[in-house]
């Protein structure tokens, strides 16, 4: 870790009240080094990763952490409160700061050192030297793990993030219960490895022999296959879809997030016991009868006990959008830029394949316009197929992509998309149900199940439902291009009120995707509704950053702080800046953020505002038509919600303070 902190990057008495005041000063030391190259850009993506999930852990640490394109190098800083700073853990503030800066495009070896320290955390005798020592070069020097917290000590560090030994050692006693685990988070840096450490050193406690295999930026290394084989129990921690999931088909999983695993490793060991215990006497309804894995079995069946079809069909649905939207930010900003560049006529222009002027600004728009529709050609080919990929794992691909590009064939758009990914997931599934004669096993990923569900999905989409689809699609298209008066404000006031429902969510991206869809053949109806849409999505956190500021004591401390990050998160059209509030809150806040959304999208169709790029908030002004009555309506829409948060949160009935015994522990008593 000799790179990766020095000295200089050591803060022994961290003097800050707030999160975003201690990401500052540890975030200006590693300006004053040379590392970040722009100091406000790259807090703004602190914030960002700080907003998805907070990063405070038992123990009295913080962890803020991102990747950034504004960050020259791996590095680290180190801060040490006396006082204590609210990162969002249960047992209270951090002493403990680690700030963890990532390039944009950091290679795999400086993430697994990165990933390296996230695991020592877990050992209390590294924390208690980290605030014993005074001398800013010792601790650096420690946190590099040149000076070791005691002799002889566990070793941890001279071992690679997450692999370990894959064949147990021999006992003479009874098997140990044995446990395989994955674990993995967002950014892949820091909550995937404490996690595993957490579990490792449960499992140590426990008795129990337990692999972890960490899927973190770093990349990951698959636990061997036999041990897999030979697991009672799976857990899988994760906060982002699990890779080739379809290893662990048959077995008792228990299925958490993944700070469950930092925080209780021990009681999922136990319920891993318990669902181990059931499984073997039947009960267990999850554990499904074993595949093997080149059959690729679906995860339809999986998931944490409980869920309904309802929610497996979100987390489907949501799988689909997420790996859709880069190709919608990607070609939508292009052929905005296009459209900026070469005017609205761009798209007359000839191939440039063809024709390319290198001094022709025209030629260069022509470029970028061509390419983004490039791009927006996979938008309903991939959305299908990574919901299918969501219902089946890896064999839904080829069918889910296959019935995506046979809904763009027949126009049958957006909604075919979702139709062929679910229909694709769902005959996969079906066809690995089916008992399959042993020497087929080794075909029916690579040649059966491609070859027989793509010909059952193109069959039901060119025959069965495509037809009545794409004629659904194009009654919406042509509704929605001769919108105009009373019709165009109540689809707005809709869609408002759709994207600002659930705050990033399925039923927001719905909204969002029927918006983005238009774009690739754009008329004035379709632009008016992007414009809706994105102004109306921005409402929910500019609103709660409004309401932090004007009315600040209704709000507690770190709602505050998230107050203003919100007003940079709204500005750039992420809904999900609004989720801290509504969490805290959701019977105020949520409703409070549909009316100001209504209000918005009502008035942008009002107003006849359209916009011609999927994504930018404010920053996209310039491509906006009407663009000063946009922002009128953005305000107004803010105004609202704001409003509508302070009067309810200030008409919360007045009572007596509960006894001590009814009121949750933690929680204020509302006045």
């Amino acid at each position: 870790m000799s790179q990766l902190i020095t000295a200089d990057l050591v803060d022994v008495d961290l003097f800050a009240d707030t999160k975003e005041a201690a990401a500052r000063s540890l975030a200006e030391r590693m300006a004053a080094a040379g590392r970040v190259t722009d100091l406000e850009a790259f807090l703004a993506d602190v914030a960002a990763r700080e907003a998805q999930m907070p990063t405070g852990l038992d123990g009295g640490i913080g962890i803020p952490h991102c990747r950034s394109a504004h960050v020259t190098e791996p590095t680290l800083a180190f801060g040490r409160s006396a006082d204590g700073i609210d990162f969002g853990a249960p047992d209270g503030p951090a002493d403990l700061i680690f700030l963890i800066a990532a390039p944009a495009g950091a290679d795999d070896d400086h993430l697994t050192i990165l990933s390296a320290l996230a695991r020592r955390l877990a050992d209390s005798t590294f924390t208690e030297a980290l605030r014993a020592e005074r001398d800013p070069a010792r601790a650096a020097a420690l946190i590099r793990g040149e000076t070791p917290p005691e002799a002889g000590g566990d070793g941890h560090d001279a071992e690679e993030p997450g692999e370990q030994p894959d064949t147990a050692p021999a006992s003479s006693g009874p098997a140990p219960f044995r446990i395989v685990a994955v674990t993995s988070c967002p950014t892949g840096i820091a909550h995937t490895y404490m996690a595993a450490e957490a579990l490792q050193r449960a499992g140590e406690e426990e008795g129990v022999d337990l692999r972890v295999e960490t899927q973190g930026s770093a990349g990951f290394r698959r636990i061997d296959p036999a041990v897999v084989a030979a697991a009672d129990a799976v857990i899988l921690a994760h906060d982002v879809e699990v890779r080739e999931k379809a290893r662990f088909a048959g077995k008792p999983v228990v299925d958490v997030g993944v700070k469950a695993a930092i925080n209780r490793p021990a009681a999922l060991i136990a319920e891993a016991r318990e669902k181990a215990a059931q499984a073997g006497a039947g009960a267990a309804a999850e554990a499904a009868p074993k595949a093997p894995d080149t059959a690729g079995r679906a995860p339809m069946d999986e998931g944490a006990e409980g869920d309904g079809f309802g929610t497996r069909l979100r987390t489907w649905l949501m799988t689909g959008v997420s790996y859709m939207v880069p190709f919608v930010a990607a070609g939508g900003l292009l052929i905005a830029l296009a459209f900026a560049l070469g005017g609205y006529k761009i798209g007359d222009a000839p191939s440039v394949a063809e024709h390319f002027a290198w001094g022709e600004a025209a030629s260069w728009a022509a470029l970028m316009f061509q390419t983004g529709q490039a791009a927006f050609g996979f938008l309903v080919p991939v959305l299908a197929g990574f919901v299918a990929y969501g219902m089946a794992d890896r064999p839904g691909l080829v069918p889910g992509f296959v019935g995506g590009a046979i809904a763009v064939t027949i126009d049958a758009g957006f909604l075919g998309g979702l139709v062929a990914g679910l229909l694709a997931g769902a005959v996969v599934a079906a066809i690995q149900r089916l008992t399959i004669p042993p020497v087929l096993r080794g075909i029916m990923p690579v040649v059966v199940i491609p070859l027989v569900s793509s010909a059952v999905v193109g069959f039901l989409m060119f025959v069965v439902v495509g037809g009545p689809i794409a004629s659904f699609q194009k009654a919406m298209t042509d509704w929605l291009g001769g919108l105009s008066g009373t019709n165009a404000v109540l689809l707005g006031v809709l869609l408002g009120l759709m994207m600002c429902f659930d705050l990033g969510g399925p039923v927001n991206k719905v909204a969002y995707a029927f918006a983005v869809g238009g774009l690739a053949t754009p008329t004035d109806g379709s632009l008016k509704v992007m414009a809706a849409v994105m102004a109306a999505g921005m409402v929910p956190p500019l609103g709660m950053a409004l309401a932090t500021t004007v009315r600040a004591r209704l709000f507690g401390k770190a709602e505050r702080e998230n107050g203003k990050a919100a007003w940079v998160l709204g500005a750039s059209f992420i809904s999900e800046g609004a989720i801290p509030f509504a969490a805290a809150d959701p019977l105020r806040v949520i409703p409070s953020a549909m009316a100001g959304g209504a209000v918005t999208g009502a008035l942008s169709m009002a107003f006849g505002a359209t916009l011609r790029a999927p994504h930018g908030g404010l920053f996209v002004v310039p491509l906006i038509g009407n663009a000063l009555l946009y922002v009128v309506a953005i305000a107004a829409g803010t105004v609202v919600t704001a409003a509508l948060v302070v009067l309810l949160k200030s008409r919360r009935t007045v009572e007596p303070a509960p006894a001590a015994s009814d009121t949750p522990a933690g929680e204020p008593v509302s006045a």
